[in-house]
């Protein structure tokens, strides 16, 4: 089990910024990797950036390459997504997801193989509009 707390949503204009934040709490088996997604008007899941439990590696979807980064802080156990050039398209609920293992997972495994052991916050609403 694990506490997830996403923050950090809003509104915003097109070509703004917003930095989400994912709080990690209360982990009863070792995190291995953590992950944004973005649920999608169409109700699809959509990987946005995931990152491994020491920031050995990191990844990153197309459609967020260049603008959004990924990073990690062990001091207080978040993960922060900082999204900048933000467009329409990037519109929607933003969750927080992390993967137990006693190994290291590499983020692209994380963001790309989905695992129903996966647990996820409960998301925070981005919303690029004008």
């Amino acid at each position: 089990q694990v506490q997830l707390v996403e923050s950090g949503g809003g509104l915003v204009q097109p070509g703004g910024s917003l930095r989400l934040s994912c709080a990690i709490s209360e982990a009863t088996s070792p995190v291995s990797a953590i992950g944004w997604f973005r649920r999608t008007p169409e109700n699809a899941r959509e990987e946005i950036s995931c990152i491994s439990v020491r920031g050995t590696t990191t990844y990153y979807g197309d459609s967020v390459k260049g603008r959004f980064t990924i990073s990690r802080d062990n001091a207080t156990n978040t993960v922060d997504l900082q999204m900048n050039s933000l467009k329409p398209e990037d519109t929607g609920l933003y969750y927080c997801s992390v993967r137990f293992s006693t190994w290291e997972i590499p983020a692209q495994t994380m963001c790309v193989l989905a695992s129903g052991d996966d647990y996820w916050g409960r998301g925070t609403q981005v919303t690029v509009s004008s």
